[in-house]
């Protein structure tokens, strides 16, 4: 076990360009230990990147889960870990500015819905459902986002793109 768990420390996070962020990713079909492992790994690489959220693609596994830990914001939030996540409703808008830890220094103004209701399965596999509004909305439609392949710059259009492009191909992956 603690093999695994070194490995893991060596884990970094993903970068814009890199194919892994572009896919789909396969539900969980089971928590083993490795999986518990290799998701307080991610708290930490979470941490030491001062983050609010990590997808699992983000760090290169292909399946379906991310964690959250808006803490550093706001004391009535806690640690999360969302497995095979399912957007049941979204409500209003909101228009913030967001960043992605695998656009390091990249922040873009995001319209997205205030209101988000989402069922997944916890890390004890239980089936849970949470809503939430404004940043912590925001955060699990981001990185629910990256289980299907899409990323925050896909919500800009062509001519604000267009304006990012170098920033874009400085952070791109060869």
């Amino acid at each position: 076990m603690l093999k695994k768990s070194a490995k893991a420390t060596k884990q970094r996070i993903v970068l814009y360009g890199d194919s892994t962020l572009r896919k789909i990713c396969e539900p969980v079909t089971e928590i083993t230990p490795d999986l518990r492992a290799f998701i307080e790994e991610m708290f930490k690489i979470l941490k030491r990147a001062k983050g609010l959220g990590l997808s699992a693609p983000q760090v290169g596994r292909n399946q379906r889960f991310f964690i959250l830990d808006l803490s550093s914001n706001s004391l009535e939030y806690d640690q999360m870990v969302l497995i095979n996540p399912e957007i049941v409703s979204v409500s209003g808008e909101q228009c913030c500015e967001e960043g992605c830890l695998s656009f390091p220094g990249l922040y873009l103004e995001i319209t997205r819905p205030n209101k988000v209701t989402c069922r997944y399965t916890d890390l004890d596999g239980n089936k849970m459902s949470v809503s939430a509004e404004g940043l912590m909305a925001r955060a699990i439609l981001h990185e629910n986002d990256h289980l299907d392949g899409k990323l925050f710059i896909d919500y800009i259009n062509s001519a604000d793109r267009e304006l990012i492009a170098g920033k874009l191909k400085k952070i791109k992956v060869s």
